[in-house]
Parts: C-alpha cells; sequence; structure tokens
C-alpha cells in the first residue's frame, strides 16, 4: 500500500510539489554515486545515465513525468540485462530515481537499490560500505524532505526487525 505522504496533492495525497521536487533530486544523487558499478560493467548502455538525468531534468520542471517514467521503465529494462548483482541494483536504483516523478516514494528505492548495489560488490568491506553509504544519503538529505524520509525509512527497518537510526 503507497504511503499518502508521498502521493502528489494533485493526486490526493500530501506530496507538494516542492517536496516532491527535492525527492527527485535526492533520489538522483543517490543513483548517481553507484552508476560507476553498472557503467563498469555495462560501459555502453547509458540507459541508467539517462534515467538519473531524466529525473534531474524532472526535478527541475524541463521534462514531463511521462518521460521520466519512460527513462525510469528503460532503465529497469537495463538492470534485467546486468548479470551482475552491483550493476543490476545500480540501474534499478536509476529506475527509480526517475519513477519519483510518477510517484514520491520511489525515492526510498533509489536510496535502497543504491545500498544493495554496494552490498552486492561481494568486497569483504561490503557491510561497512553499505553502512557509509546510508549515512552519506542521510547526510545528503534536504532539510524540506528529511523528516519524511526518516520517517519511512524507519518503518522498514521495524518491519525487517532492526533498530531505526538516526
Amino acid at each position: 500500500m503507497r504511503d499518502i505522504r508521498f502521493k502528489a496533492v494533485h493526486r490526493g495525497g500530501k506530496l507538494d510539489l516542492r517536496r516532491h521536487l527535492l525527492l527527485a533530486a535526492w533520489a538522483a544523487d543517490c543513483a548517481e554515486h553507484v552508476l560507476p558499478l553498472f557503467s563498469k560493467k555495462l560501459p555502453r548502455d547509458a540507459r541508467p545515465r539517462r534515467a538519473i538525468e531524466a529525473a534531474r531534468a524532472w526535478s527541475r520542471g524541463e521534462i514531463t513525468a511521462g518521460a521520466a517514467r519512460t527513462a525510469a521503465i528503460q532503465a529497469h529494462a537495463a538492470a534485467r540485462s546486468a548479470v551482475d548483482g552491483a550493476a543490476r541494483a545500480a540501474a534499478r536504483s536509476a529506475g527509480h530515481a526517475a519513477a519519483v516523478a510518477h510517484m514520491g516514494d520511489h525515492a526510498l528505492g533509489a536510496a535502497l537499490y543504491a545500498v544493495k548495489a554496494i552490498r552486492e560488490t561481494g568486497c569483504h568491506e561490503n557491510s561497512s560500505g553499505a553502512d557509509r553509504e546510508i549515512a552519506r544519503q542521510r547526510t545528503c538529505l534536504p532539510r524540506g524532505i528529511r523528516a519524511l524520509v526518516l520517517s519511512r525509512l524507519e518503518t522498514f527497518s521495524v518491519m525487517k526487525g532492526r533498530r531505526p537510526r538516526r
């Protein structure tokens, strides 16, 4: 079930345009941080990069939500073509970033898949790398959406039996 706080006001939700745009920009930041994990494995596939660019363009009012959604779908297709788990998760992060234009809660998917991408690298430090990524994402959260995002992430933590972090 969708969280009404992440549903746009014009669709009957509580998410005003200013915060919706902030969510898209933050999601693009999350996805861009792990994009090299995809680009290293599939350097000729620009679909995830284009999805991140679409998220940023939508957050600046330069493209429609429909155009951003199309880029999201293409990034998810790129994820399906990736054999490597880290590359696949990085492409999914980019897809979710672009999909924020359609529904605000996709920003959480961008953040969570970015963390998953780091965990999927198979590096012995992947756990601490994931913790650093979570800390980086939280530090980068704009003040206008900080409480909204952290409250939702706490819900995910509780559902998975983890203690929430601040």
